[in-house]
């Protein structure tokens, strides 16, 4: 399909743009390990939008950017033969999101403790739990973006969870009797 060159269209893909760019560039520059790798990543995404009719993905869009974004991130990873970059856990090398200037220590440690039992977990238990947590995406819709089961992608986020309370609660065990 060519591109659609009207107003609406273009309205379109600013508003998809405005609304998804920064959380498309953190799922990819993740899975890339690499901000720069994931700018073009996220540059094609936008790219194969804009060949896109609106109104045959505007119900879904969300979904249908991080599709397109993990399948160009891991062909990229694929041409390059780095596979296990993304296997290594070397996920979380984009910086966080400054934090607020009022969040208090404690508050700041509990989520440095929560991002770093996040990164031990498996890779595929780590992007499913980025997608519904950071993501908001719905198990369905997550099912739809990594291709597992949606029955996968429930078991797998019960177990990533349950590793994370086992962690937190240990961690905060060891934390006290110090």
């Amino acid at each position: 399909m060519s591109p659609r060159f009207d107003a609406s269209a273009a309205a379109f893909i600013r508003a998809a743009l405005a609304s998804h760019q920064d959380g498309l560039l953190r799922y990819a520059a993740r899975i890339l390990g690499d901000p720069e790798r994931a700018r073009d990543v996220v540059q094609e995404t936008f790219l194969r939008l804009w060949k896109q009719d609106p109104a045959d993905i505007e119900d879904h869009l969300p979904e249908w950017l991080y599709t397109v974004c993990r399948r160009c991130a891991l062909d990229v990873l694929r041409k390059e033969g780095r596979m296990s970059r993304f296997e290594e856990g070397q996920l979380e090398q984009v910086p966080a999101m400054a934090p607020h200037p009022g969040d208090t220590a404690e508050s700041r440690d509990t989520a440095a403790q929560a991002a770093d039992l996040v990164n031990r977990l498996p890779p595929r238990q780590q992007e499913v739990i980025r997608l519904k947590f950071q993501g908001g995406f719905s198990y369905k819709e997550i099912s739809r973006i990594t291709g597992l089961s949606v029955g996968n992608v429930g078991f797998i986020i019960h177990t990533a969870v349950k590793s994370l309370r086992a962690g937190m609660s240990t961690d905060t065990t060891v934390g006290h009797g110090s």
